[in-house]
């Protein structure tokens, strides 16, 4: 048994190709499918078996395109109620692949129809388990997503049962030995306190992660509600998507219109201005916001799916045209590249500018500023770098600016000055009249 495991790093989205005897199954596969196709060409393998542990809420699965393309079949819960062509894989249930059998875990909790795919080499000794959302490395998935993701509805605290029942009861049977595979690392919002580890062993998991150890279903139930982070807007779009099966990446992301050398602009939707701070400082169009796509350590993805409604049309501003492939590609994990009105470049036109802050003056005079922080609340009530400081968490701005006063300048902080380029433009857009300056990588000063 060879597996292969797919890190997705800006979503840390783990998925898995695993190969024997020239058959190949695919879990819980990115939006781009190519990458497998590539794998299994260089292994002589034909792509047999999609499984999908559950209606993903961060991310747009590429299932569908792979049944389509190659024949293979999707494995599913009953349970989701899926509108694509499937089979059924519920507790019980195995499918053989050679040397490998796939056997199903319904391990509830995450999402009512989470699944664990226990894979068992009938010619070695290696066993695995692909988790899903379900177990991570440790910690377990978040219970409260299916409230406000998608059309399917369960209480967080129902759920929450349903995990402390999966922790004690499903995996027992299983050894130590058992390798543990999650669609998930570090960094993502299905979880709040994974490893930087991406995989493990269940044995290790026993003993260091929290949701293992010996307690009782309140003292589980209050752990794993507690301190939950934010919820983005597209999360439940994308369980949409993924119930009904996503279009052909290529296509989705190859035809949308493109202004190049802009010198004039009239927008009739919000712009996503995805240049560096200060090229975007210098010049923007006015009411841009700035959500930066630098590195794959800019996280695109989550914020403008947590800033952009989903099925709200934006416009899309590059550095270059060179960096089209990756930002749109980027940008249709999360099923957003249909919104996408038009892809721009700025020409020589001067059109907006912003004002850098006189930091010595903020520094000695801070009383003097209305501070605005825009961590997640999570992050706001465990400390605060001024006692003055108003809470308006990034994801709700559009939304609150509103109510923040302009009798002084505005200053905007997050935690590290990246989302104070996209919090400040937002404010900008809302109260054009006031004087709003980002702290931007400068709050370090503060975080002593």
């Amino acid at each position: 048994m060879t597996i292969k495991q797919y890190n997705d790093k800006p979503l840390s989205h783990l998925s898995y190709a695993i190969v024997s005897n020239g058959k190949m199954a695919v879990v819980d596969p990115a939006r781009d499918p190519q990458p497998y196709y590539e794998f299994a060409e260089e292994n002589d393998a034909q792509i047999v078996a999609v499984f999908e542990t559950h209606p993903h809420a961060d991310f747009v699965s590429s299932h569908l395109q792979i049944h389509k393309e190659t024949g293979a079949t999707i494995y599913v819960s009953k349970l989701v109620g899926a509108d694509y062509p499937h089979k059924a894989f519920d507790e019980g249930d195995e499918f053989k692949m050679e040397d490998i059998t796939f056997k199903c875990i319904h391990t509830p909790g995450h999402s009512p129809d989470g699944i664990t795919i226990h894979a068992v080499d009938d010619t070695t000794t290696k066993e695995a388990i692909f988790t899903g959302d379900t177990l991570f490395i440790g910690d377990v998935g978040r219970p409260d997503l299916r409230e406000k993701a998608g059309n399917m509805t369960a209480k967080r605290k129902e759920l929450a049962q349903a995990m402390y029942k999966t922790m004690t009861t499903k995996f027992n049977h299983l050894s130590d030995n058992v390798w543990v595979y999650p669609a998930h690392g570090a960094g993502s919002l299905c979880g709040k306190n994974m490893s930087d580890d991406t995989t493990s062993t269940l044995g290790n998991e026993r003993i260091g992660n929290w949701a293992f150890q010996e307690q009782t279903e309140e003292e589980f139930v209050k752990e794993i509600l507690d301190g939950q982070p934010f919820i983005p807007s597209y999360f439940g779009h994308d369980v949409d998507i993924n119930k009904t099966g996503a279009a052909n990446y290529k296509a989705s992301v190859s035809d949308i219109p493109v202004h190049l050398n802009v010198e004039t602009f009239d927008a009739d939707a919000p712009i996503i201005d995805t240049r560096p701070q200060a090229a975007f400082k210098a010049n923007h169009i006015s009411g841009s916001i700035n959500i930066m796509a630098r590195t794959e350590n800019d996280k695109i993805e989550t914020w403008i799916g947590a800033i952009i409604k989903p099925g709200e049309a934006f416009y899309l501003v590059l550095e270059s045209i060179s960096d089209y492939d990756e930002v749109v590609s980027r940008i249709a994990k999360i099923g957003y590249e249909s919104q996408i009105k038009a892809v721009l470049t700025l020409g020589q036109a001067q059109f907006e500018s912003s004002e850098d802050l006189d930091y010595t003056d903020f520094k000695q005079n801070p009383d003097q500023y209305t501070i605005i922080d825009i961590r997640n609340v999570s992050e706001f009530e465990e400390s605060q770098a001024f006692d003055s400081a108003k809470n308006h968490p990034l994801n709700e701005l559009r939304e609150t600016a509103e109510e923040i006063s302009t009798d002084k300048p505005i200053v905007v902080h997050c935690a590290g000055g990246y989302r104070s380029a996209a919090g400040s433009s937002i404010i900008e857009r809302i109260l054009p009249k006031a004087k709003v300056y980002d702290l931007s990588e400068r709050i370090k000063d503060f975080n002593q």
